[in-house]
């Protein structure tokens, strides 16, 4: 008991400081130690020493870390020897042999009240080392021999201890060298953040300063493709974009031409001076080679301009900002070749449309002439014979001012037609001609020239181009009216013009209302001259009737309507039906009403010369008359025809008891 307490309470301090100091790996024994406490179990590590026949126990005391301890036990003298032999393999520092004076420790109350727990083993075992005293006779120290013989195991045991030492260290090393990589990938981390955060504000700084600063930059900078382009690029869209680069540089360079300019200004300058000069040369041999187009024979300027000039209309613009005198002889000569192309290009339809043939109604065809003559005539007043025609009756000539046809007829076709017509045919085919290529140049011209000039000035332009056309115009209209007493004609050709001014007005064309105003003049006078020798005959008619007839002929006189009222239904038929929408102050309105009352004198006056004092026969005869124009004119619609209708159902009605 003593040698036991002894044996256990003895710690010397032999700890290895070191693994390499110990030849035999730490191990962590599975044996339990010699005794425990009810307080705490002791756990212990010791080197088993056990062989496949026998085995050893050397209990550790518990709670010492690092390391295993060898404890001191009372054995036999062999068993003795056994732990010196052991000491001298192991080395008596790794077995913890305690000196005698480490063992010799006062003993405490605290000593002689422990219990100890010998696992149902007796002292003799616990000092024999038998560790279950039912396999007494199993276990038995092991002789220096048998630890000779387990020598080679350990040191085998040691090197795969050194050579796991050398592996973990070699880990540790790897560990330690990642353990730095990382540091200095984080390192870098950090680095390429800070870098990324300056770049981050230099950027935004750069583009404040080129947000602030681009469009001064801008300005005072020309590329070089925009003045290759300018000096030797072919004038297409491209060019023109170029030009707007020009442009723009010049006029910012002259609206800062009165500051203090900087030293890029003064740099700028003569290159945009240069570059405005190239520029406006190539424009110039640009329009002219377009101009000398237009003389081409046979050519069709509607196309040119619009493939050629306003696909370019900028050219002029610029032009005219950067050198006005060089536009202003650009532009004059435009108008002197579009004047001449005009005043050909009509003269030759003209000359087509005078071979077409047209009916000549003359002063025969009034409605107090007893016999009308047929005749035909061309536009060079050459009498031929020509087909029976109706100076009185519309007819279908109203067709030509329905029609929804607004093409003229073409040179060549009116050169082969061989047919007869009224004058309103090569009056309407000329002037729809002359509207039609009027509006597509004024709309040229605004197009083209504007904004660089005014729309007066454009105006004034426009009417130097088509003034010699507009005199031929004039002058072909005069052809066909000055000797004509067709009135139904006349009134065509007057609603004709009305209708095409209407067009113009539609089309926003106002440069064309002087001509259309002139003819107009043409066209309305004629036409009261006309009306005034169908009252003039009317009159001279109603003067000619017999004082007193023979009673033989006014026995034979019949009660029918009048030859004269035929003429004048078919006459007053013809001009309601081309007023349907005319206004009370219109001169044909008036020259309508005094036809009318000459009319009414003359049927007044016939009716009492042949019927004398036979009142009956008298309001017959005057019925028939007036019953027969209303007749005539009951179709028509307007309110001209209105008035016109109440008058004659005012008269009928007089008249109707008697009849």
């Amino acid at each position: 008991m003593w040698l036991d307490r002894l044996g256990h309470t003895g710690n010397a301090s032999s700890t290895p400081t070191s693994r390499a100091a110990s030849p035999l790996p730490r191990r962590t024994s599975s044996a339990r130690g010699v005794y425990t406490t009810p307080q705490r179990s002791a756990r212990g590590s010791s080197i088993s020493l056990l062989s496949n026949d026998s085995s050893a126990s050397l209990p550790s005391t518990s709670g010492k870390p690092n390391g295993s301890r060898l404890k001191q036990s009372t054995i036999a003298d062999d068993g003795k020897r056994s732990l010196d032999a052991l000491g001298k393999i192991l080395g008596e520092a790794s077995l913890g042999v305690t000196s005698k004076s480490e063992q010799s420790s006062k003993i405490t109350q605290t000593d002689l009240d422990l219990q100890f727990d010998f696992g149902g083993r007796s002292l003799q075992d616990l000092a024999n080392g038998v560790l279950d005293p039912n396999a007494r006779e199993a276990h038995r120290p092991q002789t220096v021999e048998e630890y000779k013989q387990e020598k080679g195991k350990f040191e085998d045991l040691h090197r795969s201890i050194r050579a796991c030492d050398d592996v973990l260290a070699s880990v540790e090393t790897n560990l330690t060298s990642f353990r730095n990589d990382l540091a200095a990938v984080s390192a870098d981390i950090e680095t390429l953040q800070a870098r990324s955060t300056a770049l981050n504000v230099r950027l935004e700084n750069r583009k404040a300063v080129e947000k602030a600063l681009g469009p001064v930059v801008e300005e005072l900078s020309v590329s070089p493709v925009v003045v290759s382009k300018i000096s030797e690029g072919h004038v297409d869209e491209q060019w023109v974009q170029a030009l707007k680069e020009v442009d723009k540089r010049a006029t910012a360079y002259r609206n800062s031409s009165n500051q203090t300019q900087n030293k890029a200004w003064a740099d700028l300058g003569p290159l945009l001076e240069k570059l405005t000069q190239k520029a406006v040369e190539r424009i110039r041999d640009f329009l002219v080679a377009q101009i000398k187009a237009l003389r081409s024979p046979h050519i069709n300027a509607q196309i040119i301009q619009q493939q050629n000039f306003l696909k370019f209309k900028d050219l002029f613009s610029f032009l005219h900002k950067h050198h006005t005198t060089l536009a202003d002889e650009i532009c004059l000569a435009y108008m002197n070749t579009m004047r001449w192309y005009y005043v050909n290009q009509f003269a030759r339809y003209e000359k087509a449309l005078g071979k077409i043939k047209i009916h000549l109604l003359d002063k025969n065809d009034v409605l107090g002439h007893d016999e009308t003559s047929r005749k035909t005539t061309v536009l060079s007043s050459a009498k031929i014979a020509g087909p029976p025609h109706d100076a009185f009756n519309l007819g279908r000539r109203i067709d030509l001012l329905k029609t929804t046809n607004q093409v003229a007829l073409p040179s060549h076709i009116a050169e082969e037609d061989q047919s007869t017509h009224y004058l309103e045919v090569p009056f309407r085919n000329f002037n729809l001609a002359l509207v039609d290529n009027a509006t597509a140049e004024y709309t040229f011209l605004a197009s083209f020239f504007a904004p660089a000039l005014s729309f007066s000035t454009i105006s004034r332009h426009f009417n130097y181009i088509f003034e010699p056309t507009f005199a031929l115009g004039q002058a072909l209209t005069k052809t066909l009216t000055s000797d004509t007493y067709d009135s139904l004609g006349l009134l065509l050709c007057i609603r004709l013009n009305q209708h095409l001014t209407f067009e113009l007005q539609r089309r926003k064309i106002p440069a064309v209302d002087n001509y259309m105003n002139g003819t107009n003049m043409l066209l309305w006078p004629r036409l009261q001259v006309v009306m005034d020798h169908h009252c003039e005959s009317v009159r001279q008619l109603t003067a000619n009737l017999p004082a007193r007839p023979s009673s033989s002929a006014a026995s034979t006189q019949s009660a029918a309507p009048h030859v004269t009222t035929q003429r004048f239904g078919q006459l007053l038929h013809g001009v309601l039906a081309l007023s349907t929408e005319a206004g009370d102050d219109e001169p044909v309105v008036t020259s309508l009403r005094r036809l009318r009352s000459e009319i009414e004198v003359f049927l007044t006056k016939h009716s009492q010369t042949w019927f004398g004092k036979d009142k009956r026969k008298r309001e017959r005869f005057l019925y028939n008359n007036y019953s027969l124009i209303l007749t005539i004119i009951s179709d028509v619609g307007g309110k001209l025809a209105m008035e016109q209708q109440e008058h004659f159902e005012s008269l009928k009605k007089a008249f109707q008891e008697a009849a």
